[in-house]
């Protein structure tokens, strides 16, 4: 019986060429964008799985309770671990970690393995460094392919590689027990000895890093030594790992009162409140919405969008197969009357047409596996992720495709196998089912299953329209500075920051530089520093946040940030220290001035360690955009840095040849820091990858909306093809009694287009309601507009139309006589 059911299922293959050719390749293709956005998902939800006794671990967050709202931070003391451990048994250990905050790039310097004569040290920058305890890989597994993981940070000045990091020092070499030099802004001067190299996991982590620094022995832990409270210095992440049983609710609830036995008396003289929460280890990269974590967060609402976006695009494919199957389902009426009259019971028809939807899926099904092993390297590179996977979890997620696979044939499969396996035989041998494409309650299914695939295609594509507007918001919206032009060079070594003021000085004078300054950070990076600020008529109570970066006398004027009152910082002011600042407008508001001009010459006054210091207003600036436009603008201000420890150079390009300004700029810079290498970035480009989440969301978006729109196509491409072969003779008639080819084209169009415009009504309110919940999301956002959806569905109508005109037109142009003589 099977060997029967296998040559139907290939004579009707090769009868109907096109008819399986549009069903294998739609639902191939509909399945394969699923089985990518799957794999995407399933990397995303498996974060920090694989660490030991991860249902024990906790990070420690930190709630800043300011008099407009509250602020939610992984951030904490370095002094809370230990004081959390010594008051609650529950917690077994406890361990922290620090980003190397004041270095996006830190600068490395390795001798040569073997110490070959004339040769140079290798000496590079690199980034994703961090700062760990000892305890920290009893906490986080790594996999170490040198040293122990245990001991690999119990001494100070130790330093764990990645594998790749280790390749590039010291080639196939052993890394182990050799020796690199740092130069960090945020943990000083020294030389390390290597004790581990890890190898990168095939399980994602919250912890992305390329190595890490043992925090005993650098500078940031001498700064720390002379700190004792718990208030301030909210740098650390810190990590707690509970012993078994331990309810961690329950021990969240005891937090507020560890805040008033160690905090209160602190918190009360600094002018402000703070709460301290868990949040499991296994939630952070999803189900967390902290600022300034160890890496940034995943986005549930992403996952949801391609989540979306899977389902979609293989239901669109699924309503392919099945309403080509339902249409042709009429034309084998006869065939299931005969076979009925012959005998055959209702089971094994059923069982017949069942086999051959199954049949159909598999080879749909093998198809899509090639596919996404095509598409995988170009899915990684436009998502940004790499997908590493073990052979069980391959194998795991192939069962579960495969499982897919075969629902949708059964779910496609199963309306003509029950319903014409039901029909009457005389019913059938009389011509009373087949001859139309089926009954009213198929054609009404059909009709049903086009609008539903065009709504979904449509809301995808209202969806990338907005996506792209609000992209395209986020590239060209007025920061507030000039960020075209603008070069970057970070100052890592002593060497190069010593060497800034003749440095500035050469490049100020290359005929290619408009100006040249230099500050602790710069627009789109983080930055850590900030003083709690109030004005003359307000308290320490009143005190604001207000963000701090360390300027020289040029920076402003170099970075186009323009003053509304006052002036900005210059070398003809030579009067300008320390205690002189400049502050936004946002910040002039905090700090209860009436204006700008108000403010010029006021106080702005900072409580530190139970004193007050006083800076003077000397001028404010306009509101620009410190961070990326997620959030909204805060207070910010400006001091001068008279000891000149710059983080980074900026300077002003004139526009021109880009690749000669930058050879003569490394020029430069070679003659003041020829052991260095020129590296540098430009301010536009590193501001936008704050939106490397989005821009790669916006790719995906428009890359499966085409093939969804593609696969829509095809199907009612199919089903046109039918609808004009059971409607020959019709045609016929028709042009024989004269009618144009533009009354068929319209006859056998007007149908589906009236689907469609179905389709954009019912998916403009739905897309509206998605996507205006995307735009949640930014603080500065554009407005869902109405041509958005007219745009959406004449791009529909047309794509739409053209697929049916098509078919139509050639059905139009058909002889009468040939087309009557067949029938």
């Amino acid at each position: 019986m099977l060997t029967n059911y296998l040559k139907i299922t290939f004579r009707g293959l090769a009868k109907n060429k096109a008819f399986s050719f549009i069903n294998i390749v739609g639902l191939a293709a509909g399945l394969s964008c699923c089985m990518l956005i799957c794999l995407y998902v399933y990397d995303e939800l498996s974060y920090d799985t694989h660490h030991p006794d991860i249902a024990q671990l906790y990070q420690v967050g930190t709630v800043f309770v300011n008099p407009d709202g509250e602020e939610k931070t992984a951030a904490t003391p370095y002094r809370l671990a230990d004081a959390l451990q010594q008051e609650y048994p529950e917690i077994g250990s406890t361990t922290r970690l620090v980003g190397l905050f004041g270095d996006d790039k830190t600068l490395l310097r390795a001798n040569p393995v073997g110490n070959i004569a004339n040769s140079k040290p290798a000496v590079f920058y690199e980034s994703k460094g961090y700062l760990a305890d000892p305890t920290f890989f009893s906490f986080f597994r790594y996999d170490f392919v040198e040293g122990n993981p245990k001991q690999a940070l119990a001494n100070p000045h130790a330093i764990v590689l990645s594998e790749t990091m280790a390749r590039n020092l010291f080639g196939n070499q052993s890394a182990l027990n050799r020796t690199i030099h740092i130069e960090s802004n945020t943990n000083g001067v020294g030389d390390y000895t290597v004790t581990g190299v890890f190898r990168p996991g095939t399980v994602p982590s919250h912890i992305d890093a390329r190595f890490f620094l043992s925090y005993a022995g650098g500078g940031l832990s001498q700064y720390i030594n002379g700190t004792t409270g718990m208030v301030s210095n909210n740098m650390f992440f810190t990590y707690l790992k509970l012993k078994p049983s331990t309810d961690a609710r329950k021990l969240e609830a005891k937090l507020p009162a560890f805040v008033e036995k160690y905090m209160r008396k602190d918190l009360a003289v600094a002018g402000r409140d703070k709460k301290q929460f868990l949040t499991a280890v296994r939630d952070i990269h999803l189900h967390t919405d902290l600022t300034h974590n160890v890496t940034p967060n995943g986005s549930l609402t992403y996952l949801y969008v391609l989540g979306s976006i899977a389902l979609f695009t293989l239901l669109i494919a699924c309503i392919n197969f099945m309403n080509l199957s339902t249409a042709r389902s009429g034309k084998r009426a006869a065939e299931v009357g005969v076979r009925k009259v012959l005998g055959a019971e209702q089971a094994s028809l059923v069982r017949q047409f069942l086999s051959e939807a199954l049949l159909f899926s598999g080879f749909a099904f093998v198809l899509a596996l090639g596919l996404v092993w095509l598409m995988t390297p170009v899915f990684e590179a436009v998502s940004g992720k790499t997908m590493h996977f073990s052979l069980g979890q391959r194998l795991g997620l192939v069962a579960t495709f495969f499982g897919i696979s075969l629902a949708t044939g059964l779910l496609a499969g199963s309306y003509p196998a029950f319903y014409l396996s039901s029909v009457r035989p005389i019913t059938v041998l009389k011509g009373g089912v087949g001859r139309a494409g089926g009954s009213l309650a198929a054609v009404s299914l059909r009709k049903g299953l086009v609008v539903m695939q065009f709504t979904l295609s449509v809301m995808l594509m209202i969806a990338l329209v907005v996506i792209a507007r609000q992209m395209n918001y986020l590239r060209s919206a007025d920061l507030g500075f000039a960020s075209a032009h603008q070069l970057i060079i970070p100052l890592r070594s002593e060497t190069a920051k010593t060497s800034y003021p003749a440095l500035k000085q050469a490049l100020v004078s290359t005929a290619q530089v408009r100006s040249v300054g230099a500050s602790a950070y710069y627009p789109g990076i983080f930055n850590p520093e900030d003083a709690r600020l109030y004005g003359e008529k307000q308290v320490a109570a009143d005190a604001k946040v207000t963000r701090m970066n360390r300027v020289d006398a040029t920076y402003l004027h170099t970075m186009g940030i323009e003053p509304v009152a006052g002036r900005l910082f210059s070398v003809q002011f030579p009067g300008d220290t320390s205690n002189r600042v400049i502050l936004n407008e946002k910040a002039v508001k905090e700090l209860g001035y009436p204006s700008a001009q108000a403010a010029i010459g006021k106080p702005a006054i900072a409580n530190r360690d139970s004193e007050n210091y006083r800076s003077i207003i000397v001028g404010v600036v306009k509101d620009f955009h410190f961070e990326d436009l997620h959030v909204p603008i805060t207070p910010f201000g400006f001091t001068l840095n008279l000891n000149g420890n710059y983080n980074y150079v900026v300077v002003n390009l004139k526009p021109g040849d880009m690749q000669s300004t930058l050879q003569s700029l490394g020029s430069v810079w070679q003659r003041f820091n020829y052991a260095e290498p020129f590296e540098y970035s430009f301010l536009d480009a590193e501001f936008q990858k704050n939106y490397e989440a989005e821009n790669r969301l916006s790719t995906l978006v428009s890359y499966f909306t085409f093939i969804a729109i593609l696969i829509s196509c095809l199907g009612l491409f199919g089903l046109v093809s039918f609808n004009v072969e059971q409607r020959v003779k019709e045609i016929g008639v028709r042009k024989v009694l004269g009618a144009t080819v533009g009354n068929v084209v319209m006859l056998l169009s007007k149908d589906f287009l009236k689907l469609v415009l179905m389709a954009v009504v019912l998916a403009s309110p739905l897309a509206w309601w998605v996507m205006h919940r995307w735009l949640q999301g930014f603080a500065y956002k554009i407005d869902i507009e109405w041509w958005y959806f007219a745009l959406a569905g004449l791009l529909a109508v047309g794509i739409a139309l053209l697929t049916v005109s098509f078919q139509s037109v050639k059905a139009a142009l058909m002889d009468p006589v040939k087309s009557l003589r067949a029938e």
